[in-house]
């Protein structure tokens, strides 16, 4: 994160979350974190454990969502979080978990 942001301007978050990730409700409780936040995206798991990410909002919001993205659910052991940020696209309606 660079900074302080200075509007709400919308912008995309990316992050693949590597560690004890999976089978712990992680998905779900990040689509809750998005609700919260009122994020647009999805979030899906991968073959090779991770989780990955890519949330649309407010800078401001989705640097809180990437908060969460470090601790996440209570039975998650996160070791790292590969994150960028990028313009919004605008292309999400809602926040999906993808299977």
């Amino acid at each position: 994160m660079s900074g302080v942001p200075t509007d709400d301007k919308p912008a995309r978050l990316h992050a693949v979350v590597h560690g004890w990730v999976q089978g712990v409700g992680f998905r779900a409780a990040t689509q809750r974190a998005a609700a919260q936040h009122n994020l647009s995206g999805w979030v899906r798991n991968h073959a090779d454990g991770t989780v990955e990410t890519v949330a649309e909002g407010p800078r401001p919001a989705l640097e809180a969502f990437e908060q969460f993205l470090h601790r996440g659910p209570a039975l998650a052991e996160v070791e790292r979080v590969d994150v960028s940020y990028s313009p919004a696209s605008g292309e999400f309606a809602g926040f999906n978990i993808r299977y």
